[in-house]
């Protein structure tokens, strides 16, 4: 039966991350409208611009590329790293639901359910939290780190809410233990009926995302939960890990490195 599980999360992650077609996975939509002149012109209907790209599967593992297809952009490595988080919580008995904070396609959390139901874990929830529009345009005076990000601007980032549902049905993982918060963090997460979290991942690249995800939740964090910083790298998130560390008196040294661009750190 363990083998079985092993079996089924290994297959799992391989979906996901798109790593058993990744060959045929080359072209990205361009937000860039075909206009209906030029359509009519070479007699064609429904023409989009796409960008060619060539499949390179360091970068998938590593999790540095944007995937045309697949529904997770963390990488193999990232994955592997959620995996052994979520075995130390059931190991532990660590108690509470798991979070994703920006999920994009939904496939890190579309793992989570599944190896919950693997495991026949169906008391712990877990919650997909993200705007399902895109990132926020930054808020300069309230937020000065955040000055000159474009993440607002991306158009392949912002995938609906009705996306990233059909995405768990494919997989028959959108059960009633899936749990989504719409909207902007600062709107969401202060009044989430969440009670108690095993493991709070952020992925939301900037300073407000990341501060307004800890700051809202990390107390609903359990002894040795598990907090991990998808971004730590970006300029906007790394500033705000570093200075939500200082706030609550614990020292960058409880930071461990993922890989060269994320970071986690268990409760203490």
């Amino acid at each position: 039966m363990e083998q079985a599980k092993q079996m089924y999360l290994e297959l799992l992650k391989k979906a996901i991350l798109f790593e058993i077609w990744q060959e045929h996975e080359r072209y990205i939509p361009l937000s860039t409208p075909v206009p209906e002149s030029l359509q009519k012109q070479i007699g064609l209907k429904n023409v989009k611009i796409v960008q060619y790209v060539v499949p390179d599967y360091e970068r998938r593992k590593a999790g540095t590329d944007w995937p045309p297809i697949a529904h997770s952009m963390i990488g193999r490595v990232r994955m592997n790293h959620l995996q052994m988080c979520m075995e130390t919580v059931l190991t532990e008995n660590i108690a509470g639901d798991f979070i994703e904070t920006g999920v994009w396609r939904g496939g890190a959390c579309i793992f989570m359910k599944g190896f919950l139901k693997v495991h026949g874990e169906d008391g712990r929830t877990v919650w997909v939290a993200d705007s399902f529009e895109g990132l926020p345009a930054p808020d300069i005076e309230k937020y000065p780190q955040d000055k000159g990000d474009r993440h607002h601007k991306v158009d392949f980032l912002r995938v609906s809410l009705e996306e990233v549902k059909q995405n768990f049905e494919k997989y028959d993982l959108l059960e009633d233990n899936v749990r989504f918060l719409k909207g902007w963090f600062k709107d969401t997460l202060p009044s989430a009926p969440i009670d108690q979290l095993a493991i709070l991942r952020l992925d939301g690249d900037m300073y407000e995302s990341t501060m307004d995800s800890l700051s809202n939740l990390y107390d609903k964090v359990s002894k040795g939960g598990f907090v991990i910083i998808d971004d730590f790298t970006l300029k906007g998130c790394h500033a705000a890990v570093l200075d939500f560390l200082k706030e609550h008196g614990l020292d960058e040294s409880i930071l461990v490195s993922i890989d060269p661009y994320s970071v986690y750190w268990r409760k203490p």
